[in-house]
C-alpha cells in the first residue's frame, strides 16, 4: 500500500499526519509513505490535493469531499466527535489502511476494531 501526503511548504500538520500513519503502519504490512511539496494551484489541481495535508492511498483521497476543489491552503479534517483537526483522526487512518469505510457516521471506537 502506497501512501503519499501531498502538502505545502512548512505545513505545520504535515508532522502529526506523518506521526499518526507511521504508528499505524506498523500494524499493516507493506505500507510505504512518502510525501510531495506542491507548491502551485495547477501542481495541485494535476495531483488531487484538496488542501494540505492531503493523503493519497494508493492514488486515491480516501477523505474526498465531492465539490472539494484543489487548493494551496489548510486542509480541516473532522472527527468523529464533529472535532476539526489539521489531519485524519488515528481512528479514521485505521480505517483506510484496514480497507473500512471512512463516511460520516460509521461506528467508531474500540469495539469496531
Amino acid at each position: 500500500m502506497k501512501l503519499e501526503i501531498l502538502h505545502i511548504p512548512d505545513c505545520p500538520n504535515v508532522a502529526v499526519l506523518r506521526e499518526r500513519l507511521e504508528a499505524l503502519a506498523e500494524t499493516v504490512p507493506d505500507v510505504r509513505v512518502t510525501s510531495q511539496v506542491i507548491d502551485s494551484a495547477e501542481d495541485a489541481a494535476a495531483a488531487g490535493m484538496t488542501g494540505s495535508p492531503t493523503l493519497l492511498v494508493d492514488g486515491a483521497d480516501p477523505f474526498r469531499e465531492p465539490g472539494r476543489a484543489a487548493s494551496l491552503s489548510c486542509r480541516l479534517y473532522r472527527d468523529d466527535e464533529g472535532r476539526l483537526s489539521g489531519s485524519p483522526s488515528v481512528i479514521a487512518l485505521r480505517r483506510v489502511l484496514l480497507g473500512r469505510s471512512v463516511e460520516p457516521g460509521t461506528p467508531d471506537g474500540p469495539a469496531a476494531w
